[in-house]
């Protein structure tokens, strides 16, 4: 039905923040509400013309910054080939062929096929499937304070009550053990079909792993026969200065999650593990786990531009300088407690929930966006496009220490 004339004059007159917040839905009672209009490298632009640092990367989402021509190319080259076809899995597409061609290339050995899908919690969701079907078991155990998706699958491995409890009942047979905490090792039994966890935790405010631990982890799956599922949807894609955060550590796992920052802007997402393992989801049943638009050809072309693109230059090896000069930057403000930080993933700890949301503010007004964990909500959340320079961390900085400021 066409709408008339004083309907159209009055939708005309509805700010898109109104829109926003009539018909999309909403995911708190407090969006940032920061209208963008477009986006270049570390810079979010309004349809004013005001520009905004992105200090998050659409938390992780971005390594190589917003529209990298490197993408952009490779995103308008496949779309004028061909986009969908069909569901995954079906024909033979080299987009995907290549993308999985270069993961295996940039994985260790038992890491080398791919199962490509769309976000991070159908990576999670297909890493719950194979464990179980791999191994025949029921139980898995995550981490206390661990993000893995929001999907109920996903969401079951979640261990706080506040974020699950009115989706109960979700799945059964999930144990949750401590990040970090040896005694807790012994509840991974014969009975235990995978163990999941972020190889950097997150969500709980910026946690590295004991290398030691990590260690007697991987140790007590391989002798209860246990697959060990690193969850690097975050973390990867040279976040940590390493293009995987595990080659930090030196323990490998037995699936690989991946996603986040991936496609370079574009959705995508996978689970990765052996040829042998992932083989068990084509038969008994078949279709044991289908996707329609996972690997979609122009989000693969745009993985695998993101991925050479990381891989050729020497973004990745700059992480750690970068991480370190944010810390000198900002460590020594009296309203940060403390800063945790593995590469260019960094929480400011400020000990205080009130204080970090205020800090938030302030810095948006100022013009730098940042954020706070799901799990910590007296820290802030840093964790920039990797390709951010030292002028513009400085400028950040700069913005963030007027914030912290207004706070004490």
């Amino acid at each position: 039905m066409r709408e008339s004339g004083k309907s159209s004059i009055f939708t005309s007159m509805i700010t898109q923040r109104q829109l926003f917040l009539r018909h999309l839905a909403q995911t708190s009672d407090a969006p940032l509400k920061l209208e963008v209009d477009s986006a270049s490298g570390v810079w979010l632009t309004g349809p004013d013309g005001r520009r905004t640092m992105d200090l998050i990367s659409g938390v992780g989402m971005s390594p190589l910054g917003h529209t990298h021509p490197a993408v952009v190319k490779a995103v308008e080259e496949q779309a004028r080939r061909f986009m969908h076809v069909m569901v995954y899995g079906e024909y033979i597409l080299s987009p995907q062929i290549t993308l999985a061609k270069r993961l295996a290339d940039a994985l260790p050995e038992g890491l080398d096929t791919v199962y490509l899908v769309n976000s991070g919690s159908e990576a999670t969701e297909g890493a719950m499937k194979l464990a179980k079907r791999v191994t025949g078991r029921a139980e898995l155990i995550s981490c206390e304070n661990a993000y893995h998706g929001s999907t109920q699958g996903s969401m079951s491995l979640m261990s706080d009550p506040y974020y699950t409890d009115a989706y109960r009942p979700l799945l059964p047979g999930i144990q949750h053990i401590r990040f970090n905490e040896p005694a807790d090792l012994d509840r991974i039994s014969t009975r235990t079909a995978g163990v999941i966890l972020e190889t950097v935790q997150a969500e709980s405010g910026i946690h590295p792993p004991d290398v030691q631990w990590m260690q007697a982890l991987r140790e007590r799956c391989t002798e209860t026969g246990t697959l060990l599922i690193f969850d690097e949807i975050q973390c990867g894609y040279g976040r940590t200065g390493y293009l995987w955060a595990f080659e930090g550590i030196g323990v490998q796992p037995d699936v690989l999650l991946i996603g986040k920052g991936m496609g370079g802007g574009m959705p995508i997402a996978a689970f990765i593990s052996s040829h042998e393992r992932m083989q068990t989801l084509s038969y008994s049943p078949v279709l044991g786990h289908i996707t329609t638009f996972g690997g979609h050809p122009v989000s693969s072309a745009a993985a695998l531009a993101t991925l050479e693109t990381l891989v050729q230059s020497n973004l990745i090896d700059s992480v750690e300088a970068k991480s370190a000069l944010f810390e000198q930057l900002l460590g020594n403000h009296p309203a940060i407690r403390d800063i945790r930080r593995a590469g260019l993933m960094m929480a400011l700890d400020l000990g205080d929930t009130s204080r970090v949301q205020a800090v938030i503010q302030y810095a948006l007004d100022g013009g730098v966006v940042t954020d706070w964990f799901l799990f910590n909500t007296e820290s802030i959340r840093i964790s920039p496009p990797l390709i951010i320079s030292e002028e513009e961390i400085e400028w950040g900085c700069h913005v963030l220490r007027a914030a912290l400021d207004k706070v004490i």
